[in-house]
């Protein structure tokens, strides 16, 4: 899938040099956003996390890919805890690296993966949860229409504590012309993902500052977005 210079694709097993360094040389950049085990340190082996990855896009219960620009890898996003029957849902993780930040790249990924989970995965549900710390993160969800749903108190623990989480989602009904369409062509409605002022801190999260309005959120996604991860799942938090 292609949106301009920004290429979203499924991961390999040849990826795994290449991630792990953009996550070791963004470890500042990342660990405010990336999800721990409690009790636990993790440490960052990409060979046995794309193992696990594709093993979960065999089995249906996650499609995981790579983002890239201008055919450079840039960072990860992970359609992950794939629900069929009656729910039909999942959710969206990613990260970024630093270095590519403010060129639209998880807008435009995010978009064409929800697009791809609505129109050929068969999904009914996409959800995003993000840190209320993570400006840029949330950026990218007003940006496409996500609609605010709450919050959710200490929901994931992420760089050593459990964390608040914004959650957001869309529905195929909410976006029957896609996502990446009606982005492209402004026809987002404005007031979807309005948060209440009560729900966002105060000031903003290291990595907030000098971020476009179109930056790319460093990590609210899948991996230990606002990603332990576990880093099968992308960045989240």
């Amino acid at each position: 899938m292609r949106h301009g210079p920004v290429e979203l694709r499924l991961i390999r097993a040849k990826d795994a040099r290449s991630l792990q360094h953009e996550l070791i040389t963004n470890r500042r950049w990342l660990q405010p956003w990336e999800a721990t085990l409690p009790g636990l340190q993790t440490g960052i082996d990409m060979r046995v996390s794309i193992r696990r990855l594709l093993q979960q896009y065999r089995d249906g219960t996650g499609y995981p890919f790579v983002m890239e620009y201008d055919g450079k890898i840039a960072g990860q996003l992970n359609i992950w805890g794939v629900m069929r029957g009656s729910l039909c849902s999942a959710t969206i993780g990613y990260w970024v690296s630093e270095r590519f930040a403010g060129h639209g790249i998880t807008p435009a990924a995010v978009a064409m993966a929800t697009d791809l989970a609505f129109n050929e995965l068969g999904l009914h549900r996409i959800e995003i949860c993000l840190r209320p710390e993570n400006r840029p993160s949330l950026r990218v969800v007003q940006k496409l229409g996500f609609r605010y749903e709450g919050m959710r108190r200490r929901f994931i623990h992420i760089d050593g504590d459990w964390r608040d989480h914004l959650a957001f989602s869309l529905v195929r009904e909410d976006v029957p012309e896609g996502v990446l369409s009606r982005w492209a062509s402004g026809r987002v409605p404005a007031d979807w993902g309005a948060v209440p002022a009560s729900d966002l801190p105060s000031t903003a999260a290291p990595g907030d500052a000098g971020l476009p309005g179109d930056a790319a959120a460093p990590g609210d996604a899948g991996l230990p977005g606002d990603a332990g991860l576990h880093r099968e799942h992308g960045m989240q938090g």
